[in-house]
């Protein structure tokens, strides 16, 4: 089993910056990539970032240039910085871990709000 928890969500004004971390511990070598997810109101959770255990990254368009996603292997830790926030970023940010074994994202954190306000 692997746990995933996540710090650094809040309140901010649109703009403004704000980075999320995601603590990863327990079955380590069973993660073969990472991601961060979000889910706003009234609306389905969608994949905004991801990084591979190569170090590969990806984005969604609505937050390409803007958001970063980081690993620090050392303290089994991801990141994402988030800069020039809308209030269309406004949602719950979930960390997710991908399982080598089912390719599938099977591991999830607990979600941490970000708000943005204009």
């Amino acid at each position: 089993q692997v746990q995933l928890v996540e710090s650094g969500g809040g309140l901010v004004q649109a703009g403004g910056s704000l980075r999320l971390s995601c603590a990863a511990s327990g079955s380590i070598f069973s993660i073969n990539a990472q991601a961060w997810y979000r889910q706003a109101p009234g609306k389905q959770r969608e994949l905004i970032a991801g990084i591979t255990s190569g170090g590969r990254t990806n984005y969604a368009d609505s937050v390409q240039g803007r958001f970063t996603i980081s690993r620090d292997n050392a303290k089994n830790t991801v990141y994402l910085q988030m800069n020039s926030l809308k209030p269309e970023d406004t949602a719950v940010y979930y960390c997710a871990a991908m399982s080598r074994f089912t390719n599938r994202y099977e591991y999830w954190g607990q979600g941490t709000q970000v708000t943005v306000s204009s």
